[in-house]
């Protein structure tokens, strides 16, 4: 199914002699091609002062290739690259003055983690004074006091990922560019690391660009989160922005769990099967007998024994409860609903589609429910239920082919 990007105004290039305050970094319709496959499609974004900006895809959907052209080791086809507004696009990776943080560390093994925050100072030739004033800093930054004199072999994961970032920090660079640097840990140690570095970052108020598959990584880390699809950028917003308002079917589906129920607009009305919903105040007008499809998260939905008692503005539809599993403080269940009714005595399951007026047994839909909203009211499988919406999004559909 080919997916529609809607571009709104704040998906356009930055325009040059702005008024705003220049931002760290800017691109400005970056495009780059390996042999005949288009990696990146015109990118354009800014990344402000102090802002942490999270490019968010899939693997393979070009994000290290974005983020290798803004450090410098890579070319673009075309486009522009801005550092606090020169033009960079041309300058060498140490020219740039950024720092980097790869998933695989890098840290000298014969170094300590003192000789490996400093090495870049070092190099530099930078007076000892001042290396010795920034290592106690980073050391109490980092939490890595206790572990200066340890060589590499002798850190923890989440330890190694500390001097890397240090190491990257130790220059004062204009700003700081991670690539998915916590996904080789295990959870626990990720969740810790993504926080504390969140923390530091907010602290020394450093500009930072992060790169990521990890959709809760992005939600917890953003400041503004960039969702990258097959090398174009398809939504740009902050992390409640883009989950609760997805402009796209793979934007709603790759942030986070998303039903997808495919209808048709009519007279204002949202038409699935058998059932009428009106449309929700936020909804684009669509024209007659559109296809369309209507996008709800897990906790959007709203389950009862009768539709009066559901309290929610739009009404689903009835279903059966099919399965019930628990992550945690979250209920999550499959509920299959009955949005067609079959001319009578014709028994037969169809292909099910909503666009025309097939039918089927039912669509599975995805509900979560917190721990007090299951304790309220106790399901089994088999149960019958009826679903209401709390809010859902419309998007346009345009089948291919019937």
């Amino acid at each position: 199914m080919a997916q529609e990007i809607i571009v709104e105004p704040d998906q356009e290039a930055p325009e040059k002699g702005s008024q705003k305050s220049e931002p760290v970094i800017s691109l400005r319709g970056v495009s780059k091609r390996f042999g005949r496959q288009l990696t990146l499609a015109n990118i354009n974004f800014d990344v402000a002062a102090g802002e942490l900006l999270v490019i968010l895809g899939p693997s393979g959907g070009g994000k290290t290739t974005l983020l290798r052209i803004i450090a410098g080791l890579e070319q673009p086809d075309s486009g522009e690259i801005y550092l606090h507004g020169k033009d960079a696009t041309f300058l060498t990776a140490r020219e740039r003055q950024l720092g980097v943080v790869f998933q695989e560390q890098a840290l000298f093994p014969q170094m300590t983690v003192e000789q490996n925050i400093t090495y870049g100072l070092r190099i530099r030739r930078v007076d000892r004074q001042r290396i010795q004033t920034r290592l106690e800093q980073l050391l109490e930054l980092t939490g890595l006091q206790n572990e200066r004199q340890k060589y590499p072999l002798r850190l923890s994961g989440g330890q190694r990922q500390r001097v890397a970032v240090a190491r990257a920090l130790a220059h004062e660079p204009k700003a700081m560019l991670f690539d998915e640097p916590f996904s080789a840990l295990d959870a626990v140690a990720r969740t810790e690391l993504r926080r504390d570095i969140r923390s530091l970052l907010r602290e020394l108020k450093v500009t930072t660009l992060f790169i990521t598959h990890d959709q809760e990584e992005a939600l917890e880390l953003a400041d503004r989160v960039a969702v990258l699809n097959q090398g174009a950028i398809e939504q740009e917003g902050t992390p409640f922005e883009v989950y609760n308002h997805p402009r796209t079917e793979f934007v709603a589906t790759f942030l986070g769990a998303a039903n997808v129920l495919l209808g048709s607009w009519s007279s204002g009305r949202v038409v699935l099967g058998t059932t009428e919903m009106r449309a929700p105040a936020h909804s684009a007008l669509f024209a007659e007998h559109q296809p369309i499809r209507v996008v709800f998260r897990p906790e959007d939905a709203v389950l009862n024994f009768q539709p009066q008692l559901l309290g929610t503005p739009y009404y689903l539809g009835r279903g059966i409860v099919e399965d019930i599993y628990y992550v945690g403080p979250i209920e999550r269940l499959r509920i299959r609903l009955a949005l067609w009714h079959p001319p009578s005595g014709d028994q037969t399951n169809k292909r099910m589609t909503l666009v025309d007026e097939t039918y089927a047994a039912g669509f599975p839909i995805s509900v979560s429910r917190s721990k007090w909203e299951t304790s309220e009211m106790e399901l089994s499988i088999g149960d019958p239920v009826v679903v209401g919406l709390k809010d859902y999004r419309l998007l346009p559909y345009y089948p291919i082919g019937v």
